[in-house]
Parts: structure tokens; sequence; C-alpha cells
């Protein structure tokens, strides 16, 4: 049985771990993450465990 990879998000301002997991197969787009060190939502797009801020249109 193949393990799947998982890690916690880190918040993109303060650097801290959130309450939201990935593992390797997610993908998330305009997902709203708030992180409750800092008290701030940002929206994030999250692909090949690769995380990166949405741009606003």
């Amino acid at each position: 049985m193949k393990q799947i990879k998982a890690e916690w998000i880190l918040c993109p301002i303060c650097g801290n771990k959130t309450r939201t997991m990935i593992r390797e197969d997610t993908e998330l787009r305009n997902f709203p993450l708030y992180c409750p060190k800092c008290n701030k939502e940002t929206i994030i797009n999250v692909q090949d465990m690769k995380i990166t801020l949405a741009v606003s249109k």
C-alpha cells in the first residue's frame, strides 16, 4: 500500500501552521485560507503541493 504524502499549509503572511492540511493529490483554486495566529484570510491556489497566492481580477 502506497503512503500518500500530506502536510499542513503554512500561512503566507506570518509563516505559522494553519488548521488546513493538503495531500499530494489536492488541488484548490481560490481557496480562502484563514490563519488563527494572525487572524487574516488569504486567497490561495494549490496544485502539486505548491501553494501560490491567487491574483484578484
